[in-house]
């Protein structure tokens, strides 16, 4: 017979001690925190999930999988006060926001063009 296993106590964001305490964060994602400088749960309010994701990937030199950013999304919403949700319960606002970004940064090269092209003339 299998022993029961105990239940694992409801972490909250006054009681993560380690990374590998918060929601959807394990061993790998951890490591991949400490790598960029986050070493504490409490390290993660008010940091830009975004500019985490593209830290890792400057520093790795490696474009990882996007669902990285969405749980770097989940884990800063947690320590924000958000409830503890599953990664992918993110993945539409990471998708949403990396489409916004996409049409400012065209809008922007356009309108460079047009005033460089102007300044030619």
């Amino acid at each position: 017979m299998r022993a029961a296993r105990r239940a694992r106590p409801a972490v909250t964001r006054e009681t993560a001690a380690r990374l590998e305490d918060l929601p959807n964060v394990g061993p790998s994602i951890a490591g991949d925190l400490r790598g960029i400088g986050v070493s504490h749960p409490g390290e993660l309010a008010g940091r830009d999930p975004y500019a985490l994701f593209d830290a890792l990937c400057a520093a790795t030199g490696v474009r990882h999988d996007p669902c990285v950013l969405d749980v770097f999304l989940s884990a800063v919403r947690f320590m924000e006060g958000a409830p503890a949700r599953p990664w992918w319960h993110y993945t539409a606002e990471r998708k949403r926001t990396l489409a916004e970004r996409t049409l400012a940064e065209r809008a922007l090269a356009e309108r460079a063009l047009a005033v460089g092209g102007r300044d030619r003339a």
